[in-house]
């Protein structure tokens, strides 16, 4: 508690209410500390900063002098929220990766591979079928029925292909040519005699019809 912190370090942006993961936390806070470096004192002090509500309560109900590094400290806080602690990650979740309904190619193909980092699996074979099992029926879809891919990073190679040619395809559907201008019809000038003969019949009454009953 003695040391000082000055005004111009930067503490972490993570807060804990005593509801989620003790260990995401932990690692939200230890990735905050580290792009701005600090002592293990000043870890103990700074993560007391990051506790709001039931979990600040917790803190200060710790014995006075208890605490006496930040490996302790942590120890004590993963104990203490354990029930919190999320399931370990299986690399079978990946089969309830499934495409939404109008979810695009590449959001999808995004949302998998991230929870394929999550899941931290090397089972290539099961990322691939996971994949073809969770893709809604499609262009692609077949096209993997077609030619099996053997690993992921084949299936992103080919997801990013398709979704170009797509892409263009699609901008050649919408494209409409635009229409041949009609060429302008000219009147066509009058000859010699006839400016003669319209001048005569201007000039001429017509005759005389009686109305009709």
């Amino acid at each position: 508690m003695d040391v000082v912190i000055l005004a111009t370090f930067v503490g972490p942006k993570a807060t804990f209410t005593g509801m989620k993961d003790p260990k995401a936390h932990l690692t939200a806070f230890h990735t905050q500390i580290m792009l701005v470096g600090g002592s293990n004192a000043i870890r103990c002090k700074l993560f007391m900063s990051t506790l709001v509500g039931t979990a600040m309560h917790w803190f200060i109900s710790l014995p006075d002098g208890h605490v006496t590094s930040f490996a302790q400290l942590s120890k004590l806080f993963r104990e203490q929220y354990i029930a919190n602690r999320a399931p370990p990650p299986n690399s079978y979740d990946l089969f309830d990766v499934r495409q939404y309904q109008g979810e695009s190619l590449k959001e999808f193909v995004n949302r998998f591979g991230a929870q394929a980092v999550k899941v931290n699996t090397k089972d290539e074979t099961v990322m691939v079928h996971a994949f073809r099992k969770g893709i809604c029926p499609g262009p692609f879809s077949e096209s993997l029925i077609r030619n099996r891919p053997k690993t992921f990073a084949e299936i992103r190679r080919r997801a990013v292909a398709h979704i170009a040619s797509e892409g263009e395809v699609n901008e050649k559907r919408a494209c409409v040519d635009p229409t041949r201008p009609r060429a302008p019809t000219h009147a066509q000038p009058m000859r010699v005699h006839e400016v003669a003969t319209e001048k005569r019949n201007h000039g001429k009454k017509q005759p005389y019809e009686p109305r009709k009953p």
